[in-house]
């Protein structure tokens, strides 16, 4: 018996040995069969429009990028195009396609096509003619703050948030259909007849890359219908009492299906373009695309998107927790029927990368966005000055709807350096006041903050966030995470992955951890400041709400 031990502790020991050897060959037999697999991602976002196509490890390996109109008739509105929209992704389609065909690839190596998109922002057409009947509402758009003020007031107000996890606020699509049907008389018009659909970006595009009329494929998934505050977010249905609050009448008017985000059939297949005939599996709001795109699949987990506006998402499981400090409960992703959904806490901040497009198109500072770190590190602080970039008012946690963008702390001695570090550190600060309001609501303190997006490409930013929040901050090498969650959501639907536990090492290489440098007290004091000044951006007034016999001359 004793001497038997060691053989037989031997041949355990060899056996373990060929079973690790035969799973790491299994791995990489998987992988290089996973590197002939390609899925198109189209993220639409506030500013550009994105086509991707990955393989099935995540690489990109063909892109095309456009940008589109913002149109500003008036302080505060922000609308686009509706068709511009559309255009914009099958010109990006076709580009990207070009390349991928270069490669030596053909049309039927791609296996489907997923969809992320701006969130909230609310596009009306008419049924019968597949024509929009005004301008998209992008979600920064304020003109309806005085109606948000209005709506307060009315009874129930209160128990929204309870039943959609929102606010009220100038930002869901819900308050922008209610002014569109009270000031556009054809927009009214086509609702009293029940010609009026209605959707947000990711409808939209569906809609017609399924080829409008011809097929009236009208459908969203739950993690943008969760933004309209018509959704119940804990039932995934319609509600009657968020539409009737809203006064819409649900047979005067055609809403998307709601469905989950990964499907094979709901979406459709492309009817145009150069991938015509491509199944969409998989359609996500552009911040719950990110959290999947950072494999960001267990409670605890968070990140930190720096695009157009800034937007961190945190996991917190199967069941929603609605907010008690100022941050929106959400739909973060549900992968297929079969799975059940996945929530979110978020804190939004309407201004992050508009800031560093303000700095160059307002005030001149650089040609090139991507300059805002050169001229950031011309000096070594911000000397003094805070940029409350409050354009369309301030999000979570504080929802202040009157503030306005506002710089304290300008002397003589201020540079642009100063400018463009306070900018970028206003995401920065916002963010440390949206993750103080996530412990609360969840009692959990965050260890580490994933981050993507455009300014997170900025080591002096991400530096600043690391400093402002005392936690370290991560970024990926592939920046893509928003097209990469599309993709795969996308994936799931048609079995290229069937568990998350296959994902967990996507897009984990080369990973750049920003720690923290500044003092736990200098950290203090520079948000001590920050928040005096975020106080005193609040109760500005526009012109038009001036009384001037009220005013006093002193």
């Amino acid at each position: 018996m004793a001497s038997d031990r060691p053989r037989e502790t031997s041949i355990n020991v060899t056996e373990t040995h060929d079973g690790d050897r035969s799973l790491i060959q299994d791995e990489r037999r998987r992988k290089d069969n996973l590197k002939d697999r390609f899925i198109g991602a189209i993220d639409q976002g506030t500013t550009s429009t994105r086509f991707i196509i990955f393989d099935g490890t995540g690489v990109p390996v063909a892109s095309y990028q456009s940008e589109f109109r913002q149109i500003h008739e008036k302080p505060g509105w922000h609308e686009q195009d509706p068709k511009e929209l559309v255009a914009s992704v099958e010109k990006c389609m076709e580009e990207a396609m070009k390349a991928f065909l270069a490669l030596g690839h053909s049309k039927s190596d791609i296996e489907a096509i997923g969809i992320t998109s701006q969130r909230e922002t609310t596009i009306v057409w008419d049924w019968e003619t597949g024509e929009p009947l005004y301008n998209a509402i992008a979600w920064p758009d304020t003109r309806t703050k005085n109606l948000v003020r209005e709506l307060k007031g009315k009874e129930g107000a209160d128990d929204l948030i309870n039943i959609c996890g929102l606010p009220l606020s100038t930002y869901p699509s819900s308050v922008t259909l209610v002014w569109l049907l009270r000031n556009n008389p054809e927009v009214k018009k086509a609702y009293d007849e029940g010609r009026l659909a209605f959707g947000t970006v990711d409808t939209w595009l569906l809609y017609n890359l399924n080829g409008g009329r011809e097929n009236n494929v009208h459908v969203t998934d739950v993690t943008n219908a969760s933004r309209t505050m018509f959704m119940n977010l804990h039932e995934l249905r319609y509600d009657d009492r968020l539409l009737n609050f809203f006064e819409i009448d649900k047979e005067k008017i055609r809403l998307p299906k709601i469905v989950p985000s990964s499907d094979p059939k709901e979406f459709g297949r492309l009817a145009i373009g150069p991938l015509r005939g491509t199944p969409i599996t998989s359609c996500l709001g552009d911040q719950s695309a990110a959290l999947v795109g950072h494999c960001a699949f267990t409670p605890g987990s968070a990140k930190n998107t720096y695009g157009t506006g800034c937007f961190l998402l945190y996991n917190v499981g199967e069941k929603p927790v609605i907010s008690k400090h100022g941050l929106l409960a959400t739909v973060a992703f549900q992968l297929g029927a079969h799975r059940k959904p996945i929530y979110a806490l978020e804190g939004s901040i309407a201004v992050a990368g508009s800031g560093i497009s303000f700095l160059m198109n307002n005030l001149g500072f650089f040609r090139d966005s991507r300059k805002v770190s050169e001229v950031a590190a011309t000096v070594p602080d911000n000397g003094g000055c805070v940029f409350v970039t409050a354009f369309s008012g301030l999000f979570a946690p504080y929802w202040i709807d009157d503030a306005k963008g506002t710089i304290f702390g300008i002397t003589q001695h201020t540079q642009r350096g100063h400018i463009a570090r306070a900018t970028m550190e206003a995401a920065c600060f916002q963010t440390k006041a949206i993750l103080d309001a996530m412990e609360k609501d969840s009692g959990h303190k965050l260890s580490e903050l994933a981050v993507d997006g455009g300014m997170s490409n900025s080591d002096i930013c991400m530096q600043s966030q690391a400093d402002i929040i005392q936690i370290p901050v991560e970024r990926p090498s592939m920046h893509e995470t928003t097209a990469l969650g599309a993709a795969i959501a996308a994936g799931f639907a048609i079995d290229i992955w069937t568990t998350f536990d296959e994902l967990k090492h996507m897009n984990r290489a080369n990973t750049t951890t920003f720690e923290p440098i500044l003092s736990p007290q200098e950290s203090a004091k520079m948000y001590k400041q920050w928040s005096k000044a975020v106080e005193m951006s609040r109760g500005w007034l526009d012109t038009s709400e001036i009384d001037p016999d009220s005013t006093d001359s002193g």
